[in-house]
């Protein structure tokens, strides 16, 4: 079977980092509905955005025509440590499928907090930094993103408070230590710390938590902390904004090889990392320019775009943040304390919830078991141990290579491999046990989390 002929790995030089972020709603004929605010159920202004987030970050979220936003030189500068990280044509994978397809994946893997998500941390404290705060607060899921934020604020000098989803907590302790040798301090949620996090505690005793219920939290500190405010690691307009760096690399790569992609593949939690791979191309298509499969994956457990409702829902269990209109299980819904920890939360983002609703992208869910079946296959061929969520994007890349196996297509799949799964290794273990179980909700699991959406009078 002939292959296609390109390097194994694809580095950029240093010098063709993108120096600007790509606003991808500036070229979407329907933009994302407007945040609102939960008291006058009006669009939320800069103003009342700004007692939550930094104020340049409150003018990102709500910026629908600037097509490109310089990135500041100290962000710059810091990519450097890291960036431009390597496309990696899966050639070990391909003939371990003996598939047709070419298999090629943007690893961002390459920091110590593991995972994509120092992109736009680093870019979050730059700018909390810049306005004279004393700190941030947040949440986290798996624990990727409050350790990429534990190393930003270390480098800018600012205290960092996380809420980390508790069964993620006691799932991994290691995680937990990164972030504490970076400077942060780390608190399970729900915790009794708060006035939110003690009512969630009464009213889902035991709880494992969520990242809805960790947000809540997070936002409550933040607005009742002189000198702090909330920065948060998917979902929102900026943060989208800051990782389209991973699909402007990308781009910039294949095109590098005279490679166009037919098939674009990302994990999908509340967002960050597949709006990011998927930007650049997502705007050619939305231009007229090119086409291209675009697929979001996601956990059975947790199926907010496969079965989720696209309404305006609360983007925390507290409802103490905004309002979004999103693809939702509710604000209420509580997921199965699966494995993938960054992927538990009950919406997706605005943007791709938009993107999704006008047919842009398609979306697929896969279960668990599967996943880290994938997920062994691809360390034994490619030889990175990568994070659960990530292997969610190689499940759903095995699978459209298998299919191409049985038709001959040569497509070209391209997929994030978000991080790696090194601090992960009691979902390993699970697996590797034969103990690790799938949990699909049922319709009347899903009901009970669609009757918290409230029915707005808008």
């Amino acid at each position: 079977m002939a292959r296609i002929k390109t390097p194994y790995k694809t580095y950029l030089e240093e010098n063709e980092i993108p120096k600007t972020w790509y606003n991808l709603r500036a070229d979407m004929k329907n933009k994302p509905a407007p945040l609102l605010n939960p008291g006058t159920l009006k669009p939320v202004t800069i103003d009342e955005l700004s007692g939550i987030f930094c104020r340049e970050l409150a003018e990102q979220e709500l910026n629908n025509t600037d097509r490109e936003i310089a990135i500041p030189d100290e962000i710059y500068h810091f990519y450097k440590m890291y960036r431009p990280s390597p496309l990696v044509h899966a050639e070990f994978l391909e003939k371990a499928l003996d598939t047709p397809a070419h298999i090629f994946y943007k690893f961002e893997g390459n920091n110590t907090s593991g995972s994509h998500k120092l992109n736009s941390a680093i870019a979050q404290a730059y700018y909390a930094k810049k306005q004279g705060l004393k700190g941030v607060t947040t949440e986290t899921g798996a624990g990727q993103w409050g350790t990429a934020l534990s190393m930003a604020c270390a480098f800018f000098g600012l205290d960092c408070k996380v809420y980390m989803v508790k069964v993620s907590y006691e799932q991994k302790p290691f995680r937990r230590e990164v972030m504490r040798t970076y400077g942060a301090s780390v608190i399970p949620s729900p915790s009794d710390l708060t006035e939110v996090g003690r009512k969630i505690l009464a009213d889902h005793p035991g709880t494992s938590g969520s990242l809805g219920c960790a947000i809540s939290e997070a936002v409550e500190v933040a607005v009742q902390s002189e000198g702090y405010r909330y920065v948060l690691g998917s979902v929102l307009n900026q943060v989208v904004l800051h990782q389209s760096i991973i699909g402007l690399e990308t781009k910039a790569a294949l095109d590098k090889l005279g490679v166009k992609p037919d098939v674009i593949i990302g994990c999908a939690g509340g967002g960050s990392n597949l709006g990011g791979l998927i930007a650049p191309f997502a705007g050619e298509k939305l231009r007229g320019e090119a086409d291209y499969d675009i697929v979001a994956v996601e956990p059975a457990s947790c199926p907010s775009l496969t079965r989720g409702r696209y309404v305006y829902d609360f983007c925390d269990t507290g409802m103490v943040t905004p309002i979004a209109k999103m693809y939702t299980l509710g604000h209420d819904f509580i997921p199965s304390p699966n494995h993938a920890g960054g992927l538990r939360y009950h919406g997706m983002s605005p943007v791709l919830s938009q993107l999704y609703h006008d047919g842009y992208m398609r979306a697929v869910s896969v279960e668990q078991t599967s996943v880290f079946e994938a997920a062994e296959l691809f360390a034994r061929t490619e030889g990175i141990l990568p994070a659960p969520e990530s292997s969610h994007a190689i499940r759903a890349a095995i699978n459209e290579a298998l299919r191409c196996k049985e038709t001959g297509e040569e497509k070209n799949i391209v997929f994030g491999l978000t991080g790696t799964g090194y601090f992960d290794m009691k979902a390993y273990e699970s697996y590797n046990d034969g103990k690790m179980a799938d949990y699909i909700p049922t319709d009347e699991d899903l009901q009970r989390g669609f009757a918290s959406i409230p029915a707005f009078d808008l």
